[in-house]
């Protein structure tokens, strides 16, 4: 999700944002879909994230300008510009590789300030891992990239690049790992117990190939708070917020359908053929076992927000 860990399924967290020019194979805009219902219901944290980032000093006179890169289908975008509208206003830069997750993001975020002239937006096409991002994309108070940096080959590289583009006294924030998002319970009723942890770690182990076959990667050892340390930033620290649905409403079934779907595509060959099979009965709309039907599914988990200062 965009605050979150449950949507993206390329992560270990997540499943799918980007195709413009990106460096995972991962054709974004298929994924469209996907990253609105993970907006969907990533929505209240995403909004926590943005009245948290916003409130920070950033020691700037006029308004506000905030870029979010890495965009997505726009929901932190959108959170981001209400927030500032609620301040009095202020600048937002949606920054990303795919054309078309740029058109879905501005029309999120126009939808969500309904009119609103107090802050003006504005769409920039970008390869976060070439030193042009620099010349295409102004400098900001708060720079904001969620779960973009580890698609890139070298991570290291990429957030010292995004700190170049914060303004003295402002703040990088990086939203990268967190808690994987649960929705399903233990006993599921098919298969053998666990299914959720099983494919949990299939899809990790995923993660890893699909660092590996990034052209150029580069091993990053340490967590996220060293690599803002490493990019010059100051007051280095993080924060997490829950995203916490706890009833089977029609958004968290949709929800946890698409993501199981989503996850199906990555993990189908790292599987045993029973949990294959139990997957597949979940996936089947025909059938008494689809996920969708059920009434004991949820959506828990934890976002991550690592910042520094400049």
């Amino acid at each position: 999700m965009g605050a979150h860990t449950h949507g993206h399924s390329h992560s270990p967290d997540t499943v799918g944002h980007h195709h413009g020019h990106t460096y995972d194979g991962i054709d974004w805009t298929e994924q469209i879909g996907n990253l609105r219902r993970e907006d969907l219901i990533t929505a209240d944290a995403q909004a926590r994230i943005a009245e948290r980032l916003i409130g920070l000093p950033t020691g700037s006179d006029g308004q506000p300008v905030i870029v979010d890169i890495g965009a997505g289908a726009g929901g932190q975008s959108a959170a981001f510009a209400v927030a500032l509208a609620k301040r009095g206003g202020g600048r937002l830069i949606i920054a990303d590789a795919v054309p078309e997750l740029l058109t879905a993001a501005r029309e999120h975020t126009e939808q969500a300030l309904a009119g609103d002239d107090r802050v003006t937006i504005e769409t920039v096409v970008v390869d976060a891992a070439a030193d042009s991002v620099l010349e295409t994309v102004a400098q900001a108070d708060i720079v904001w990239a969620s779960r973009m940096v580890h698609h890139l080959p070298d991570q290291q590289a990429g957030a010292d690049r995004l700190a170049k583009l914060v303004r003295a006294g402002g703040w990088l924030a990086l939203s990268e790992g967190g808690l994987s998002t649960r929705n399903l319970p233990w006993d599921i009723g098919i298969g053998a117990p666990g299914l959720q942890d099983r494919l949990l770690a299939a899809r990790d182990a995923a993660f890893v190939r699909m660092r590996a076959e990034i052209t150029g990667t580069v091993p990053m050892p340490y967590g996220w708070t060293t690599t803002l340390t490493r990019a010059g930033l100051t007051e280095v620290t993080s924060f997490s917020v829950l995203t916490d649905h706890p009833t089977a409403t029609p958004e968290v079934r949709a929800s946890v359908a698409a993501w199981l779907e989503s996850l199906r595509d990555h993990v189908s060959d790292a599987i045993t053929a029973a949990d294959l099979q139990a997957l597949d009965a979940l996936l089947d709309r025909n059938a008494p076992t689809y996920v969708a039907n059920r009434d004991d599914l949820f959506v828990l988990g934890a976002s991550t927000i690592h910042i520094g200062r400049r």
